[in-house]
């Protein structure tokens, strides 16, 4: 009689263990742990996206306090001649979709902006600059961004469409190399971005012309394949393109496209 009394009291503790096992395993595969982003995610951005894209990394950092975003600032042909020769980086944005096709090694390239040109003359515009014919007068000292950067591209397209020669005192190889020479008053004018001229407000003004929706800016980004941080580099392309994204880019004067 104990004996079996004993064997039943065993079944029964074994079968309570059992169940509050089979109890536990659902409530830990409901608690799956989140993986967090970490590393440094290296990201090459076309010159007139300095402004935008340097809060972008800050609240991207902010968001994830392992990751940390070194930024690479310049021409988008420039970038993307480093890139193909072996630059180590991990996404890559664009001011123009001609640069980005350049780059062999990269994921599906998504349009997150646009951006127009605009005309920026040194506060109070002493050159009396009053509009586009202005770039072909001689007499006025003229900066535009080189052919092969996008925003040298969009003016030439502007230009021809128009049938004017501009005559220009330098050519730039970035946007923020022409935006930089009015902002020092060394020339009349310039043909950069409403993006620049914005963030410029208190250096340079600006004057707007309607032939400028001739050659409007599309803005591609993309990962890079060969790049480091893989994961680190996704969450960012996400980041830009997520409405916390979409809302830096507005105030920074960029259009939705």
């Amino acid at each position: 009689m104990f004996r079996r009394t004993a064997l039943a009291t065993l079944a029964a503790v074994a079968t309570l263990t059992l169940v509050s096992c089979g109890n536990d395993q659902p409530a830990a595969s409901n608690n799956p742990s989140t993986p967090t982003l970490s590393g440094t995610v290296t990201v090459f951005a076309a010159a007139s996206l300095t402004g935008s894209f340097t809060q972008l990394g800050k609240d991207f950092e902010a968001a994830n306090p392992g990751a940390k975003v070194v930024f690479n600032f310049a021409g988008s042909s420039a970038l993307a001649q480093q890139i193909n020769q072996g630059a180590p980086a991990d996404v890559f944005a664009s001011a123009a979709p001609k640069n980005m096709d350049q780059v062999t090694d990269k994921g599906t390239p998504t349009t997150f902006a646009q951006n127009t040109l605009e005309i920026a003359v040194p506060k109070g515009n002493p050159g009396n600059i009053t509009g586009l014919k202005d770039f072909t007068d001689q007499n006025k000292k003229i900066a535009l961004c080189a052919a092969q950067v996008p925003c040298g591209a969009a003016a030439e397209k502007v230009f021809k469409a128009v049938s004017l020669t501009p005559q220009p005192d330098s050519l730039e190889q970035d946007v923020k190399a022409a935006l930089t020479k009015v902002s020092l008053g060394e020339v009349d004018a310039a043909l950069v971005y409403k993006t620049d001229v914005l963030a410029a407000k208190d250096k340079v003004d600006g004057i707007e012309f309607p032939e400028a929706d001739m050659a409007i800016n599309e803005y591609p980004i993309a990962t890079l394949t060969k790049g480091a941080n893989a994961a680190g580099a996704k969450a960012f392309v996400d980041y830009v393109l997520s409405d916390k994204g979409k809302a830096v880019l507005t105030a920074a004067g960029f259009a939705a496209p």
